[in-house]
Protein backbone atom coordinates (compact mmCIF):
# COMPACT_ATOMS: atom_id res chain seq x y z
CA UNK A 1 0.00 0.00 0.00
CA UNK A 2 1.02 3.60 -0.56
CA UNK A 3 -0.05 6.64 1.38
CA UNK A 4 -1.21 9.77 -0.46
CA UNK A 5 0.16 12.95 1.06
CA UNK A 6 -1.19 16.49 0.92
CA UNK A 7 1.12 17.96 -1.76
CA UNK A 8 2.62 21.41 -2.04
CA UNK A 9 0.77 22.89 -5.00
CA UNK A 10 2.02 26.49 -4.80
CA UNK A 11 5.02 28.43 -3.55
CA UNK A 12 3.12 29.90 -0.61
CA UNK A 13 0.94 26.92 0.33
CA UNK A 14 1.10 25.74 3.97
CA UNK A 15 -2.11 23.71 4.11
CA UNK A 16 -4.87 22.57 1.81
CA UNK A 17 -8.59 21.88 1.91
CA UNK A 18 -10.07 18.70 0.46
CA UNK A 19 -12.58 20.28 -1.90
CA UNK A 20 -13.97 17.00 -3.26
CA UNK A 21 -12.92 13.40 -3.72
CA UNK A 22 -13.15 12.46 -7.41
CA UNK A 23 -12.33 8.81 -6.72
CA UNK A 24 -14.37 6.93 -4.14
CA UNK A 25 -13.17 4.17 -1.82
CA UNK A 26 -12.90 0.98 -3.87
CA UNK A 27 -12.43 2.78 -7.21
CA UNK A 28 -9.67 1.60 -9.53
CA UNK A 29 -6.89 4.15 -10.01
CA UNK A 30 -4.49 4.52 -12.94
CA UNK A 31 -1.54 6.92 -13.31
CA UNK A 32 -2.86 10.30 -14.43
CA UNK A 33 -6.34 9.79 -12.97
CA UNK A 34 -7.61 12.70 -10.89
CA UNK A 35 -7.89 11.49 -7.29
CA UNK A 36 -9.04 14.58 -5.47
CA UNK A 37 -9.61 18.32 -5.90
CA UNK A 38 -7.63 20.40 -3.41
CA UNK A 39 -8.27 24.03 -2.54
CA UNK A 40 -4.92 25.77 -2.08
CA UNK A 41 -4.05 29.35 -1.22
CA UNK A 42 -4.55 30.29 -4.88
CA UNK A 43 -7.11 28.04 -6.55
CA UNK A 44 -8.87 24.68 -6.57
CA UNK A 45 -6.50 22.22 -8.24
CA UNK A 46 -6.76 18.63 -9.43
CA UNK A 47 -4.34 16.14 -7.88
CA UNK A 48 -3.46 13.12 -10.02
CA UNK A 49 -2.38 9.58 -9.10
CA UNK A 50 1.16 8.47 -9.85
CA UNK A 51 0.63 4.70 -9.60
CA UNK A 52 -1.91 2.00 -10.35
CA UNK A 53 -4.12 0.44 -7.69
CA UNK A 54 -7.32 1.00 -5.78
CA UNK A 55 -8.31 3.82 -3.44
CA UNK A 56 -8.85 1.92 -0.19
CA UNK A 57 -9.06 4.80 2.27
CA UNK A 58 -9.94 8.49 2.41
CA UNK A 59 -8.10 9.68 5.52
CA UNK A 60 -9.44 13.24 5.22
CA UNK A 61 -13.06 14.19 4.63
CA UNK A 62 -14.29 16.77 2.15
CA UNK A 63 -14.09 20.28 3.58
CA UNK A 64 -11.32 19.38 6.05
CA UNK A 65 -8.10 21.40 6.17
CA UNK A 66 -4.78 19.62 6.68
CA UNK A 67 -1.12 20.71 6.47
CA UNK A 68 1.28 19.81 3.69
CA UNK A 69 2.60 16.29 4.18
CA UNK A 70 -0.44 14.97 6.05
CA UNK A 71 -1.80 11.62 4.85
CA UNK A 72 -5.07 12.18 2.97
CA UNK A 73 -5.65 8.68 1.58
CA UNK A 74 -4.24 5.24 0.84
CA UNK A 75 -3.86 3.29 -2.42
CA UNK A 76 -3.80 -0.51 -2.22
CA UNK A 77 -3.25 -3.44 -4.55
CA UNK A 78 -6.88 -4.60 -4.37
CA UNK A 79 -10.22 -2.97 -3.52
CA UNK A 80 -10.49 -5.17 -0.43
CA UNK A 81 -7.11 -4.22 1.02
CA UNK A 82 -7.39 -2.82 4.55
CA UNK A 83 -4.74 -0.30 5.65
CA UNK A 84 -3.51 -0.69 9.20
CA UNK A 85 -3.99 2.12 11.71
CA UNK A 86 -0.30 3.03 11.72
CA UNK A 87 -0.19 3.65 7.98
CA UNK A 88 0.75 1.66 4.91
CA UNK A 89 4.30 0.94 5.98
CA UNK A 90 5.74 2.10 2.68
CA UNK A 91 8.83 4.23 3.33
CA UNK A 92 8.86 6.00 -0.03
CA UNK A 93 5.42 6.13 -1.68
CA UNK A 94 5.25 7.01 -5.33
CA UNK A 95 3.45 10.26 -4.62
CA UNK A 96 6.60 11.65 -3.04
CA UNK A 97 8.39 11.42 -6.36
CA UNK A 98 6.30 14.22 -7.84
CA UNK A 99 8.25 17.48 -8.21
CA UNK A 100 5.87 19.46 -6.01
CA UNK A 101 5.89 17.00 -3.11
CA UNK A 102 9.12 17.37 -1.19
CA UNK A 103 7.33 18.65 1.90
CA UNK A 104 6.95 15.34 3.81
CA UNK A 105 10.74 15.02 4.03
CA UNK A 106 11.12 18.69 4.91
CA UNK A 107 8.62 18.35 7.74
CA UNK A 108 10.38 15.28 9.12
CA UNK A 109 13.57 17.31 9.22
CA UNK A 110 11.76 20.22 10.88
CA UNK A 111 10.31 17.94 13.52
CA UNK A 112 13.78 16.69 14.39
CA UNK A 113 15.09 20.18 15.04
CA UNK A 114 15.04 21.50 18.63
CA UNK A 115 12.54 24.21 19.51
CA UNK A 116 12.89 26.19 22.71
CA UNK A 117 9.23 27.25 22.64
CA UNK A 118 7.62 23.87 22.03
CA UNK A 119 10.13 21.03 22.43
CA UNK A 120 10.93 19.02 25.56
CA UNK A 121 14.25 19.77 27.21
CA UNK A 122 15.00 16.25 28.44
CA UNK A 123 15.52 14.67 25.04
CA UNK A 124 12.15 12.88 25.06
CA UNK A 125 10.48 12.31 21.66
CA UNK A 126 8.72 15.39 20.42
CA UNK A 127 5.02 15.15 19.50
CA UNK A 128 4.25 15.10 15.77
CA UNK A 129 3.13 18.50 14.59
CA UNK A 130 2.84 20.59 11.45
CA UNK A 131 5.15 23.60 10.86
CA UNK A 132 2.15 25.92 11.12
CA UNK A 133 1.14 24.36 14.44
CA UNK A 134 4.65 24.80 15.83
CA UNK A 135 4.71 28.45 14.79
CA UNK A 136 1.33 29.13 16.36
CA UNK A 137 2.38 27.32 19.53
CA UNK A 138 5.37 29.63 19.85
CA UNK A 139 3.15 32.67 19.31
CA UNK A 140 0.66 31.54 21.97
CA UNK A 141 3.38 30.37 24.37
CA UNK A 142 2.05 26.80 24.41
CA UNK A 143 3.95 23.57 25.04
CA UNK A 144 3.26 20.90 22.44
CA UNK A 145 3.70 18.18 25.10
CA UNK A 146 0.49 19.41 26.74
CA UNK A 147 -1.60 19.23 23.57
CA UNK A 148 -3.32 16.16 22.16
CA UNK A 149 -3.25 16.03 18.38
CA UNK A 150 -6.36 15.34 16.33
CA UNK A 151 -4.61 14.97 12.97
CA UNK A 152 -3.47 11.78 11.23
CA UNK A 153 -1.50 9.51 13.59
CA UNK A 154 -2.04 11.96 16.44
CA UNK A 155 -0.40 14.83 14.59
CA UNK A 156 -0.93 18.25 16.17
CA UNK A 157 -2.51 20.65 13.68
CA UNK A 158 -3.64 24.27 13.72
CA UNK A 159 -7.10 23.48 15.11
CA UNK A 160 -5.51 21.79 18.15
CA UNK A 161 -3.34 24.83 18.85
CA UNK A 162 -6.25 27.26 18.53
CA UNK A 163 -8.41 25.11 20.81
CA UNK A 164 -5.63 24.97 23.41
CA UNK A 165 -5.14 28.74 23.18
CA UNK A 166 -8.86 29.35 23.79
CA UNK A 167 -8.80 26.97 26.74
CA UNK A 168 -5.76 28.75 28.17
CA UNK A 169 -7.41 32.14 27.71
CA UNK A 170 -10.63 30.97 29.37
CA UNK A 171 -8.79 29.48 32.38
CA UNK A 172 -6.45 32.45 32.90
CA UNK A 173 -8.80 34.49 35.17
CA UNK A 174 -9.51 31.46 37.34
CA UNK A 175 -5.79 30.77 37.72
CA UNK A 176 -5.18 34.34 38.80
CA UNK A 177 -7.91 34.17 41.43
CA UNK A 178 -6.82 30.79 42.86
CA UNK A 179 -4.20 32.12 45.37
CA UNK A 180 -6.77 34.45 46.93
CA UNK A 181 -8.45 32.56 49.78
CA UNK A 182 -10.29 35.45 51.44
CA UNK A 183 -14.05 35.02 51.33
CA UNK A 184 -15.85 37.37 49.05
CA UNK A 185 -19.29 38.81 49.32
CA UNK A 186 -21.56 37.55 46.59
CA UNK A 187 -21.56 39.90 43.65
CA UNK A 188 -24.84 41.55 42.79
CA UNK A 189 -26.66 39.81 39.98
CA UNK A 190 -26.21 41.82 36.79
CA UNK A 191 -29.29 42.53 34.80
CA UNK A 192 -29.36 40.66 31.49
CA UNK A 193 -28.24 42.86 28.65
CA UNK A 194 -30.12 43.04 25.41
CA UNK A 195 -28.21 42.16 22.26
CA UNK A 196 -26.92 45.37 20.71
CA UNK A 197 -28.22 46.11 17.23
CA UNK A 198 -25.68 48.22 15.32
CA UNK A 199 -28.20 48.97 12.61
CA UNK A 200 -26.15 47.36 9.84
CA UNK A 201 -28.06 44.06 9.45
CA UNK A 202 -24.75 42.18 9.03
CA UNK A 203 -24.14 38.52 8.39
CA UNK A 204 -20.84 36.66 8.38
CA UNK A 205 -19.75 35.54 4.92
CA UNK A 206 -17.84 32.24 4.69
CA UNK A 207 -14.20 32.87 3.75
CA UNK A 208 -12.41 30.27 1.65
CA UNK A 209 -8.74 29.38 1.86
CA UNK A 210 -7.83 31.49 -1.19
CA UNK A 211 -9.24 34.67 0.35
CA UNK A 212 -7.51 34.00 3.70
CA UNK A 213 -4.11 33.61 2.08
CA UNK A 214 -4.64 36.67 -0.15
CA UNK A 215 -5.38 38.70 2.97
CA UNK A 216 -2.33 37.32 4.77
CA UNK A 217 0.05 37.89 1.83
CA UNK A 218 -1.17 41.43 1.13
CA UNK A 219 -0.80 42.34 4.79
CA UNK A 220 2.68 40.82 4.78
CA UNK A 221 3.57 42.75 1.62
CA UNK A 222 2.48 46.11 3.02
CA UNK A 223 4.11 45.50 6.41
CA UNK A 224 7.42 44.03 5.24
CA UNK A 225 8.01 45.53 1.79
CA UNK A 226 8.96 49.24 1.72
CA UNK A 227 6.89 50.44 -1.23
CA UNK A 228 7.49 53.61 -3.19
CA UNK A 229 5.38 54.78 -6.12
CA UNK A 230 6.09 56.40 -9.48
CA UNK A 231 3.31 57.73 -11.68
CA UNK A 232 3.31 58.77 -15.32
CA UNK A 233 0.54 59.50 -17.83
CA UNK A 234 1.19 58.48 -21.43
CA UNK A 235 -0.24 59.81 -24.68
CA UNK A 236 -2.05 56.73 -26.03
CA UNK A 237 -3.01 58.00 -29.49
CA UNK A 238 -0.22 56.12 -31.27
CA UNK A 239 -0.89 52.99 -29.17
CA UNK A 240 -4.57 53.07 -30.14
CA UNK A 241 -3.71 53.37 -33.84
CA UNK A 242 -1.07 50.63 -33.59
CA UNK A 243 -3.55 48.22 -31.97
CA UNK A 244 -6.09 48.85 -34.72
CA UNK A 245 -3.46 48.15 -37.40
CA UNK A 246 -2.24 44.95 -35.72
CA UNK A 247 -5.78 43.61 -35.29
CA UNK A 248 -6.57 44.38 -38.94
CA UNK A 249 -3.59 42.28 -40.00
CA UNK A 250 -4.64 39.47 -37.65
CA UNK A 251 -8.30 39.53 -38.70
CA UNK A 252 -8.04 36.16 -40.50
CA UNK A 253 -6.41 34.41 -37.53
CA UNK A 254 -9.15 35.00 -34.96
CA UNK A 255 -6.65 36.62 -32.60
CA UNK A 256 -7.56 40.04 -31.21
CA UNK A 257 -4.89 42.04 -29.39
CA UNK A 258 -5.98 44.02 -26.34
CA UNK A 259 -4.36 47.12 -24.91
CA UNK A 260 -3.27 45.00 -21.94
CA UNK A 261 -1.50 42.56 -24.29
CA UNK A 262 0.46 45.49 -25.72
CA UNK A 263 1.34 46.78 -22.25
CA UNK A 264 2.45 43.33 -21.04
CA UNK A 265 4.70 42.90 -24.09
CA UNK A 266 6.04 46.45 -23.68
CA UNK A 267 6.86 45.72 -20.03
CA UNK A 268 8.77 42.57 -21.01
CA UNK A 269 10.84 44.27 -23.72
CA UNK A 270 11.58 47.20 -21.39
CA UNK A 271 12.70 44.85 -18.61
CA UNK A 272 15.27 43.49 -21.04
CA UNK A 273 16.87 46.93 -21.07
CA UNK A 274 16.48 47.41 -17.30
CA UNK A 275 17.48 44.08 -15.70
CA UNK A 276 17.83 45.68 -12.25
CA UNK A 277 14.02 45.94 -12.07
CA UNK A 278 13.66 42.24 -12.93
CA UNK A 279 14.83 41.22 -9.46
CA UNK A 280 13.76 40.13 -5.98
CA UNK A 281 14.84 40.83 -2.41
CA UNK A 282 14.76 37.52 -0.51
CA UNK A 283 16.22 36.94 2.98
CA UNK A 284 18.68 39.84 2.75
CA UNK A 285 19.78 38.68 -0.70
CA UNK A 286 19.28 40.46 -4.01
CA UNK A 287 18.37 38.06 -6.83
CA UNK A 288 18.69 39.23 -10.44
CA UNK A 289 16.52 37.05 -12.68
CA UNK A 290 17.79 35.85 -16.04
CA UNK A 291 14.29 35.12 -17.38
CA UNK A 292 11.45 37.62 -17.77
CA UNK A 293 8.15 36.14 -16.58
CA UNK A 294 5.30 38.65 -16.38
CA UNK A 295 2.31 37.88 -14.17
CA UNK A 296 -1.11 39.20 -15.21
CA UNK A 297 -3.54 39.83 -12.36
CA UNK A 298 -6.97 38.23 -12.89
CA UNK A 299 -10.02 38.90 -10.71
CA UNK A 300 -11.96 35.75 -9.74
CA UNK A 301 -14.81 35.13 -7.30
CA UNK A 302 -12.38 34.08 -4.56
CA UNK A 303 -10.17 37.15 -4.96
CA UNK A 304 -7.17 37.86 -7.17
CA UNK A 305 -4.86 35.34 -8.81
CA UNK A 306 -1.79 36.05 -10.93
CA UNK A 307 -1.09 33.54 -13.72
CA UNK A 308 2.38 33.92 -15.20
CA UNK A 309 3.49 34.25 -18.84
CA UNK A 310 6.96 32.69 -18.88
CA UNK A 311 9.66 34.16 -21.14
CA UNK A 312 7.31 37.00 -22.05
CA UNK A 313 10.03 38.97 -23.81
CA UNK A 314 10.59 36.09 -26.26
CA UNK A 315 6.89 35.36 -26.83
CA UNK A 316 5.17 36.80 -29.96
CA UNK A 317 2.40 39.33 -29.32
CA UNK A 318 -0.29 37.08 -30.82
CA UNK A 319 0.77 34.22 -28.54
CA UNK A 320 0.72 36.51 -25.50
CA UNK A 321 -2.88 37.41 -26.36
CA UNK A 322 -3.96 33.78 -26.78
CA UNK A 323 -2.13 32.53 -23.71
CA UNK A 324 -3.43 35.34 -21.50
CA UNK A 325 -7.04 34.54 -22.43
CA UNK A 326 -6.46 30.82 -21.77
CA UNK A 327 -4.90 31.46 -18.37
CA UNK A 328 -7.63 33.92 -17.39
CA UNK A 329 -10.32 31.35 -18.25
CA UNK A 330 -8.53 28.65 -16.25
CA UNK A 331 -8.16 31.06 -13.33
CA UNK A 332 -11.89 31.75 -13.28
CA UNK A 333 -12.61 28.01 -13.41
CA UNK A 334 -10.05 27.30 -10.67
CA UNK A 335 -8.06 25.04 -13.00
CA UNK A 336 -4.65 26.73 -13.01
CA UNK A 337 -1.69 24.42 -12.51
CA UNK A 338 1.05 25.27 -9.99
CA UNK A 339 3.60 26.00 -12.72
CA UNK A 340 1.17 28.47 -14.31
CA UNK A 341 1.17 30.59 -11.15
CA UNK A 342 4.82 30.41 -10.12
CA UNK A 343 8.09 31.94 -11.27
CA UNK A 344 6.85 35.48 -11.86
CA UNK A 345 9.45 38.26 -11.94
CA UNK A 346 7.13 41.27 -12.51
CA UNK A 347 3.35 41.78 -12.47
CA UNK A 348 0.81 43.91 -14.33
CA UNK A 349 -2.57 44.80 -12.81
CA UNK A 350 -5.08 46.52 -15.11
CA UNK A 351 -8.33 47.99 -13.76
CA UNK A 352 -8.95 50.19 -16.78
CA UNK A 353 -11.86 48.02 -17.93
CA UNK A 354 -13.69 49.11 -14.76
CA UNK A 355 -13.22 52.79 -15.55
CA UNK A 356 -10.59 53.30 -12.84
CA UNK A 357 -8.47 56.32 -13.75
CA UNK A 358 -5.41 55.31 -11.70
CA UNK A 359 -4.45 53.33 -8.63
CA UNK A 360 -1.46 52.04 -6.66
CA UNK A 361 -1.10 48.25 -6.65
CA UNK A 362 0.40 46.17 -3.83
CA UNK A 363 3.62 44.34 -4.77
CA UNK A 364 3.35 40.57 -5.21
CA UNK A 365 6.35 39.24 -3.20
CA UNK A 366 9.04 38.27 -3.93
CA UNK A 367 8.80 40.37 -7.10
CA UNK A 368 10.35 43.84 -6.89
CA UNK A 369 7.67 45.77 -8.79
CA UNK A 370 4.14 45.80 -10.15
CA UNK A 371 2.60 48.10 -12.76
CA UNK A 372 -0.93 49.44 -12.22
CA UNK A 373 -2.76 50.43 -15.42
CA UNK A 374 -5.74 52.78 -15.49
CA UNK A 375 -8.42 53.40 -18.08
CA UNK A 376 -7.84 55.06 -21.41
CA UNK A 377 -9.64 58.39 -21.38
CA UNK A 378 -9.69 61.64 -23.32
CA UNK A 379 -8.09 64.62 -21.66
CA UNK A 380 -7.38 68.19 -22.65
CA UNK A 381 -3.64 68.52 -23.19
CA UNK A 382 -1.33 71.12 -24.68
CA UNK A 383 0.28 70.18 -28.01
CA UNK A 384 2.34 72.76 -29.95
CA UNK A 385 0.90 75.58 -27.89
CA UNK A 386 -2.72 74.51 -28.43
CA UNK A 387 -5.20 72.69 -26.20
CA UNK A 388 -6.35 69.48 -27.86
CA UNK A 389 -8.18 66.30 -26.79
CA UNK A 390 -5.91 63.25 -26.56
CA UNK A 391 -6.38 59.69 -25.34
CA UNK A 392 -4.24 59.05 -22.27
CA UNK A 393 -3.48 56.17 -19.88
CA UNK A 394 -2.17 56.59 -16.32
CA UNK A 395 0.57 54.17 -15.26
CA UNK A 396 1.70 53.75 -11.65
CA UNK A 397 4.73 51.68 -10.71
CA UNK A 398 4.94 50.23 -7.18
CA UNK A 399 8.53 49.34 -6.29
CA UNK A 400 10.31 47.47 -3.50
CA UNK A 401 12.90 50.00 -2.33
CA UNK A 402 15.12 47.22 -0.93
CA UNK A 403 15.74 45.85 -4.43
CA UNK A 404 15.32 48.89 -6.68
CA UNK A 405 16.37 52.51 -6.12
CA UNK A 406 14.16 55.43 -7.09
CA UNK A 407 16.27 56.53 -10.04
CA UNK A 408 16.37 52.98 -11.41
CA UNK A 409 12.60 52.65 -11.18
CA UNK A 410 12.11 56.09 -12.74
CA UNK A 411 14.38 55.21 -15.69
CA UNK A 412 12.40 52.01 -16.28
CA UNK A 413 9.05 53.83 -16.22
CA UNK A 414 10.36 56.55 -18.55
CA UNK A 415 11.56 53.95 -21.07
CA UNK A 416 8.28 52.03 -20.78
CA UNK A 417 6.23 55.18 -21.38
CA UNK A 418 8.28 56.09 -24.44
CA UNK A 419 7.90 52.56 -25.79
CA UNK A 420 4.12 52.74 -25.47
CA UNK A 421 4.06 56.18 -27.09
CA UNK A 422 6.19 54.80 -29.95
CA UNK A 423 4.63 51.31 -30.06
CA UNK A 424 6.68 49.92 -32.93
CA UNK A 425 9.41 49.49 -30.28
CA UNK A 426 7.19 46.84 -28.62
CA UNK A 427 7.86 44.30 -31.35
CA UNK A 428 11.35 45.35 -32.40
Amino acid sequence: MSEIYMPRLSDTMEEGVISSWVKKVGDKVAPGDVLVEIETDKAVMEYEAYEEGFLVKQSVSEGETVPIGAVIGVIGDSPDAVPDESGSGDAAPAQEEAPAEEQPKAEEKAEAEPSAATGPADGAPRPRSSPLARRLAREYGLNLDDIEGSGPKGRIVRADIEAAAKKQSASAPAQQEAPREQPKAPAPQAAPQEKYDDGRDSEEVPVNNVRKVIARRLLQSKQEVPHFYLRRTIDAEALKAFRAEVNERLADTGVKISFNDLIVKAVATTLRRHPAVNSSWVDDRLLRHGRINVGVAVAVDAGLVVPVLHDTDKTPLSEISTKTKELAAKARDGKLKPQEMSGGTFSVSNLGMFGVDSFAAVINPPEAAILAVGAMKQEAVVRDGEIVARNTIALELSVDHRAVDGAVGAAFLKDLAETLEEPMRIIL
